[in-house]
C-alpha cells in the first residue's frame, strides 16, 4: 500500500515536472530567448561627431577631441556602493556627487549612464583593465567640444551638453537619451540637427562576469555636417575687446543682405568650461535676449510716423525752450535749442520737438509705425530664444494697468521711454530698414552647409513709404554725426561716411541710464549697419567713443 503511494506521488511530480518544462520551453521559450540574449549581447552606442562650426571665412570655431566618460548599465550592478568607491577612488572625485549624477540621468535599467566624461587617458586605462571586476562600468570613447576662441563667440555658437532632465521632454520625440550630446543656446542648439553626427555601435558578447567573448557587429558612426556663420572672428575678438567686459552689446549686419558681421555679448562665458561667478548674466545674449527703453533711437520711427501721415513736413518748425509744459508738469529736455526743424531735432535730439509731434501723432499711431517696423516682435534670426520686447498701445494700457493713458504717457512714449522695450536687434533691424529706404532684410548668421551657401534668408519686402521720407530722416541723422553740433559728432571721420542716431535710455531707481548709438555706413566698400549699446553705460557720449574706435580700427583691419 505504502508502496503504490509512493509510486503514485514520484507519477504526479513527474508530471508536474514534465508540464512546468513543456510550459517554460513552449509557451515562454522566446522570452527567456530573449532575455538570455539580452544578458550575453551588449550593445555599445558610438555618438558620431559633432560637425565643425567655422566663420565666414573658414576659420574653425567649434572642433572636436577624443573624450574618455565612465559609464555604468544600471542592470549589471552587483554591489551598487561597490562600484561608485571604485569610481570615485580612480577618478579622486566626490563619491556622493558621482551617485547624484548617475540617479539625475538614470533612464532605463539598460540604457548606460554617464558618472563621469572627459577623464584622463591613463585613469580610462585602469578603469578599463578593470572591468572585470564590475561588469556594470565600462569606458565610452566619445568626443569632446572644443571652442578654440573662448568668451569671443559664446553668444553666437552656445555650447554642447547631455540631454539633462530639462531637455528630455524636448528632445524625446528625436529619440535622444541621456547619452546623447545636443547643441544648447547659439548655433549649436539653433542648427543642432545639421551639426550632430549619426549614431554607431558596437554589439558584443560578454559570458557571466561580464567580459567580453567575441565581437558580433559594428556599425560606423557618421560625422555631422560641417557650417559656416557669417560672422567674422576677427571682428569677434575686436568687438569683445572694445567693451572690456562691461555689460553691453555690439551687433553689427551687412547693409546689403542680412548678414550678421559680429555680434558680442558682454559680460560672456567661456563655452568650454560654462562655468563662471559673474552676477551680471553672462549666459544672457543681450543682442536678442536684453530688453531695455531705446530713448532717442526711437525718435526716427516717430518722425517718419509723422512725415508719413502728413502731420509735418521736414521743414515744419517748433520752438524748444527746454521743456514742454503739460498741466502743471515739465517735460524737459537736454538743452534750449530754440527754432527747430526736422533735420535740427534729429541731429541735436531735441525733446520738445518730438514732444510736440508725438502729442499730434498719438500714441495709437506711434504704437502702429513701431510695430510696423518690427517692435514688438522677434527678427526671426537664425538663434533660439531671442525675445520680442513690448510696444504699448494707449488701450493696451488702460486695460493691463487700470488706469487712464495721459498726455505725459505719450510725451515719453514720443522719446522712447516709458514702457517700450527693444532689443539691441530690434533696434539695428529698425535702422537696416531705414538705411535701405523700406526694404527689410532677414538678420541671420547661417552661411553655408558644407560649403554650399544657402539662400534661405535671400528675400525681403518693401514698406510702402516714400523714398523722400527715408531720405529727409536720413539727412537727420547725417547731421547727427557730420554737423558740429550734432549728438554724435565724434562718429564724424574723413574716410567713413557715418549716420545714425544716439540714445540715452533712463531706467529706474538710481541706476545710471543706458547708452546707445545705432547707425550706418555708406559710399565706399562694404557698407554695414550697427548697434552699439553699454547696460547703464551712462551719457550716449559713452557709446559714440565705442563706436568711433570700432570703425577706426575696422578700416585699419580692412574690414570695412
Amino acid at each position: 500500500m505504502r508502496l503504490q503511494i509512493i509510486r503514485v506521488v514520484i507519477i504526479i511530480l513527474f508530471i508536474v515536472i514534465l508540464g512546468d518544462l513543456f510550459y517554460v520551453q513552449i509557451f515562454k521559450g522566446n522570452l527567456y530567448y530573449r532575455l538570455s540574449t539580452n544578458n550575453r549581447i551588449r550593445v555599445v552606442p558610438l555618438e558620431g561627431w559633432r560637425g565643425r562650426i567655422k566663420d565666414r571665412n573658414g576659420m574653425v570655431l567649434a572642433d572636436n577631441t577624443i573624450s574618455y566618460d565612465v559609464v555604468v548599465t544600471p542592470q549589471d550592478i552587483a554591489d551598487f556602493d561597490q562600484v561608485f568607491q571604485y569610481i570615485s577612488d580612480v577618478l579622486g572625485k566626490n563619491k556622493e556627487k558621482l551617485i547624484k549624477r548617475y540617479r539625475q540621468r538614470k533612464s532605463a535599467p539598460f540604457a548606460p549612464v554617464a558618472v563621469a566624461e572627459n577623464i584622463p587617458r591613463a585613469k580610462a586605462i585602469i578603469i578599463e583593465e578593470n572591468k572585470y571586476r564590475f561588469p556594470s562600468m565600462m569606458i565610452q570613447k566619445g568626443f569632446k567640444r572644443l571652442y578654440p576662441y573662448g568668451k569671443d563667440s559664446a553668444h553666437v555658437l552656445g555650447f554642447v551638453g547631455k540631454v539633462n532632465l530639462s531637455d528630455r521632454e524636448r528632445f524625446q520625440e528625436y529619440g535622444y537619451s541621456p547619452l546623447h550630446v545636443v547643441g544648447k543656446l547659439g548655433a549649436e542648439e539653433y542648427y543642432n540637427s545639421f551639426l550632430k553626427g549619426s549614431e554607431g555601435g558596437i554589439q558584443v558578447e560578454v559570458n557571466s562576469r561580464g567580459q567580453q567573448v567575441r565581437l558580433l557587429s559594428y556599425k560606423a558612426p557618421q560625422k555631422g555636417q560641417d557650417i559656416s556663420l557669417t560672422i567674422d572672428v576677427k571682428l569677434q575678438q575686436l568687438l569683445t575687446s572694445l567693451l572690456d567686459s562691461r555689460p553691453g552689446a555690439i551687433v553689427i549686419m551687412d547693409k546689403a543682405n542680412g548678414e550678421i558681421l559680429g555680434m558680442v555679448s558682454s559680460p560672456a562665458y567661456d563655452p568650454n568650461t560654462r562655468t563662471t561667478k559673474d552676477p551680471r548674466s553672462p549666459f544672457l545674449n543681450r543682442v536678442i535676449q536684453g530688453l531695455y527703453p531705446p530713448g532717442s533711437v526711437f525718435k526716427i520711427l516717430v518722425a517718419i510716423a509723422a512725415l508719413d501721415k502728413e502731420k509735418i513736413t521736414k521743414h515744419t518748425t517748433f520752438i524748444c525752450n527746454g521743456y514742454h509744459e503739460v498741466g502743471n508738469r515739465h517735460f524737459r529736455c537736454t538743452h534750449v535749442h530754440g527754432p527747430q526743424n526736422m533735420f535740427e531735432a534729429i541731429g541735436h535730439s531735441c525733446n520738445v520737438y518730438f514732444y510736440r509731434i508725438g502729442l499730434i501723432l498719438g500714441a495709437d499711431i506711434i504704437g502702429q509705425y513701431a510695430h510696423l517696423f518690427g517692435l514688438g516682435q522677434v527678427t526671426h534670426i537664425d538663434l533660439p530664444y531671442e525675445k520680442s520686447g513690448y510696444v504699448p498701445y494707449r488701450n493696451r494700457g488702460i486695460l493691463s494697468r487700470r488706469k487712464r493713458w495721459y498726455a505725459g504717457d505719450t510725451l515719453n512714449y514720443s522719446i522712447g521711454q516709458g514702457d517700450l522695450l527693444t532689443t539691441p536687434l530690434q533696434l539695428l533691424h529698425v535702422m537696416a530698414t531705414v538705411a535701405n529706404e523700406g526694404r527689410i532684410l532677414q538678420p541671420h548668421v547661417l552661411k553655408s552647409v558644407m560649403d554650399h551657401d544657402v539662400e534661405d534668408f535671400n528675400f525681403s519686402r518693401e514698406l510702402k513709404i516714400s523714398s523722400e521720407i527715408f531720405d529727409a530722416v536720413k539727412q537727420g541723422m547725417r547731421a547727427t554725426v557730420k554737423e558740429f553740433s550734432g549728438t554724435a559728432h565724434e562718429l564724424h571721420l574723413s574716410d567713413i561716411r557715418v549716420s545714425g542716431k544716439t540714445g540715452t535710455a533712463q531706467t529706474s531707481g538710481n541706476k545710471e541710464d543706458h547708452a546707445w548709438f545705432v547707425g550706418y555706413t555708406s559710399g565706399r566698400g562694404r557698407d554695414i549697419v550697427f548697434c552699439v549699446f553699454l547696460e547703464h553705460g551712462g551719457s550716449s557720449h559713452n557709446a559714440n567713443l565705442i563706436a568711433r574706435e570700432m570703425l577706426i580700427r575696422m578700416k585699419t583691419m580692412k574690414l570695412l
